[in-house]
């Protein structure tokens, strides 16, 4: 069984019906379960209300280093962060390609994370885009010995992250992976060990080969799962059994059905 360890499913441009069938069609091809995550604490709960009738997604809580116009003060993202139904605490993160004009007020976000993170013992949702030093470098100079955390839709070094992995983190690979221009990512794929890998698809975005151009969605992490399975030599099952077990670990507030 699989896991799609991060979706928008809110983002999705569909209807309740909708939603309810992309995630049928999920499951009939043996996707267990799927963390939804928010890019807005103003979005929350609009995003909690769409998928709470789901027993098998879970949420997490945070401001995308993109969302920045969304950006809220600690006390207010501890509150929601610190709900029952929240497994994880992010995404946050810097992002330097698309938005280095903001790289200060990233800084101070991600800071509030890893310290939410820090009081709640929840993990953390990292994205990381030209801005690998900063990303280490605050993690380390402020998080918790106890919070561990993933850095999603990996696209970096080796270097980071085997940095990332040392610190307890895991690495979750995107359906980037199976595009014809990801040699490099494929190269980092293939050298880190399963035990710290996790599959996502970040549906809507980042459709896998060969539904590129489709809105992604929920149940397309099988074909990320057997192009990862084929580049580490391994079974799809062993890699759906190791990422799944992987995800579970990690987030230990998940609800395993």
């Amino acid at each position: 069984m699989f896991v799609d360890s991060h979706c928008h499913l809110d983002r999705l441009k569909l209807d309740d019906a909708g939603l309810t069938e992309a995630l049928t069609y999920a499951r009939q091809r043996g996707v267990e379960h799927f963390l939804c995550v928010s890019v807005s604490v103003k979005d929350f709960d609009s995003m909690y209300e769409k998928v709470k009738g789901f027993d098998d997604v879970s949420v997490s809580c945070g401001v995308h280093p993109l969302h920045q116009e969304d950006a809220c003060d600690y006390d207010t993202l501890l509150e929601k962060a610190a709900r029952s139904e929240v497994v994880a605490v992010g995404e946050t993160g810097l992002d330097y390609f698309y938005s280095a004009e903001t790289k200060d007020i990233q800084r101070t976000s991600f800071v509030d994370h890893i310290n939410v993170a820090n009081e709640l013992n929840k993990p953390l949702i990292i994205h990381t885009r030209d801005a690998r030093e900063d990303t280490i470098a605050l993690l380390k100079s402020h998080r918790a010995p106890h919070t561990n955390g993933v850095l999603h839709c990996f696209t970096e070094s080796l270097e980071m992250a085997q940095e990332a992995i040392a610190m307890d983190f895991y690495i979750s690979i995107s359906g980037i992976v199976t595009f014809n221009s990801a040699q490099a990512l494929r190269d980092v794929v293939t050298a880190l060990p399963l035990e710290r890998l996790l599959i996502e698809t970040d549906s809507p975005w980042l459709a896998p080969v060969p539904h590129r151009g489709k809105e992604n969605q929920p149940g397309y992490v099988v074909e990320v799962a057997e192009f990862i399975a084929e580049l580490k030599g391994v079974s799809v099952q062993t890699l759906a059994e190791i990422t799944t077990d992987n995800f579970y670990r990690l987030f230990r507030h998940a609800k395993n059905t």
